[in-house]
């Protein structure tokens, strides 16, 4: 059965990471649904245009494997924000699913208590509010951290890094390997 990711989106969206982590699974055979908050197309913040598949309302409820919160802002605060994004979250963190984040969005899941007792990481601007939100998870400056269930990357140059550490969860390192020689990585 193919694995199917959902990546929710708003306005500000940092373009390069969302569309990195969307196009690497998307090599990979994994099912990925683009869901912003309204259903309509969204501008993210270096003014592409992005279309999305759905709206978060009509797909939340899925039964999702992993659920992938791309950075840039206000974007990060509006999925913060949003109860649809919370709800999905804390269903799959309930389910032990994979829940990744990068750059500013990661904050959202200190927001939501996601990240307590955690191993993470975030866009190095967001490292005060990181661990103002949650003080019992451990900031590591790394460019993609994994711990359990969570993935945690740093922001635009790491989104390859971040993408190839989801598919490998997804996937198996061997795709993985496979997709990271294809793209010349």
């Amino acid at each position: 059965m193919m694995a199917s990711v959902l990546v929710p989106f708003a306005t500000g969206v940092e373009e390069i990471e969302m569309i990195a982590v969307v196009d690497l699974l998307r090599r990979a055979n994994v099912d990925v649904c683009l869901a912003s908050l309204d259903g309509g197309a969204v501008t993210g913040r270096s003014g592409i245009t992005i279309t999305s598949d759905a709206a978060l309302a009509d797909v939340k409820d899925r039964d999702w494997n992993m659920v992938v919160l791309p950075g840039g802002l206000p974007n990060a605060h509006l999925l913060r924000d949003d109860a649809n994004v919370k709800a999905v979250v804390e269903r799959l963190c309930s389910e032990r699913k994979s829940i990744a984040a990068i750059c500013a969005a990661p904050t959202a899941l200190a927001a939501y208590g996601i990240t307590a007792g955690k191993r993470v990481t975030s866009y190095p601007s967001c490292q005060p509010e990181m661990e103002a939100l949650q003080p019992s998870s451990v900031y590591v400056s790394e460019a993609v951290v994994e711990d359990d269930f969570l993935v945690t990357s740093r922001g635009p140059g790491t989104a390859i890094k971040f993408a190839l550490r989801l598919v490998a969860r997804l996937c198996g390192e061997q795709k993985a390997v496979e997709i990271r020689e294809s793209i010349v990585a």
